[in-house]
């Protein structure tokens, strides 16, 4: 069932009937699937289904095909691991209710009520959208997918990227997280769609071109850990 932006996938597993939820992807009944570890969330109330799962796993997608032709370790669906948040989509989706969301409370403790809302890592990725935009122009331009495939490269260095403003959390540490995709990196490695912090405030749906320090391996404690992020970004 695709609905909110998932879609939710009854999976008969070894350890029996398992229900997950990846975001949106074009799959078939019978079809074999690996999902990706993900977060366990237990009696979650789905506002855009109007149904209540009593075990369901958020997972950030399926795994990549080496992990499938070789075990991978995550062929065990049941065994979920919670430091994929999906804190910000679970609370959209949930209806930004807290109770009932079983190990997200943890997240919400550790980080507080902002943190669990903000841009946070895996968790509030957005799934791919159909964009295709022109790469920044300049010594220092990236796209999106490059600042992923070099970001120890570019680690501590300025970078100019130009893509769709597709997500804005809005004042969260002091500082708005702007989530842009241009169309390039690899939705399955969560490498297409790049988080920007920056006072600056986009329209959602905006052309804009971000210039800021990239960072690789930013942890922000609480599960919230990015591969690359564009952090003190101006926005033209």
């Amino acid at each position: 069932m695709n609905s909110g932006g998932y879609t939710y996938l009854k999976v008969k597993a070894k350890e029996g009937d398992v229900w997950v939820a990846i975001p949106e992807t074009t799959l078939k009944t019978g079809q074999k699937v690996v999902c990706s570890p993900g977060m366990t969330m237990t009696d979650f109330e789905s506002k855009s289904l109007g149904r209540t799962f009593a075990s369901i796993i958020f997972s950030p997608g399926l795994a990549s095909p080496e992990n499938i032709l070789g075990g991978g370790g995550h062929g065990n669906m049941a065994t979920a691991g919670a430091n994929n948040d999906f804190n910000a989509a679970l609370q959209a989706e949930h209806g930004g209710h807290g109770g009932g969301m079983g190990a997200m409370g943890g997240a919400a403790a550790m980080g507080g009520a902002a943190m669990a809302a903000s841009g946070g890592s895996a968790g509030a990725i957005v799934p791919s959208k159909e964009i295709k935009v022109e790469k920044a122009s300049g010594d220092n331009a990236c796209t999106v997918g490059e600042c992923f495939a070099r970001a120890k490269e570019l680690n501590n260095k300025k970078v100019r990227v130009r893509g769709k403003v597709v997500k804005v959390s809005r004042m969260i540490m002091g500082r708005n997280w702007v989530h842009i995709q241009d169309g390039t990196g690899n939705p399955m490695e969560n490498t297409h769609d790049l988080v920007v912090t920056t006072t600056a405030e986009p329209a959602l749906d905006s052309i804009v071109t971000v210039e800021g320090t990239l960072h690789a391996n930013r942890d922000f404690g609480a599960g919230y850990k990015y591969n690359a992020i564009i952090e003190d970004a101006e926005i033209k």
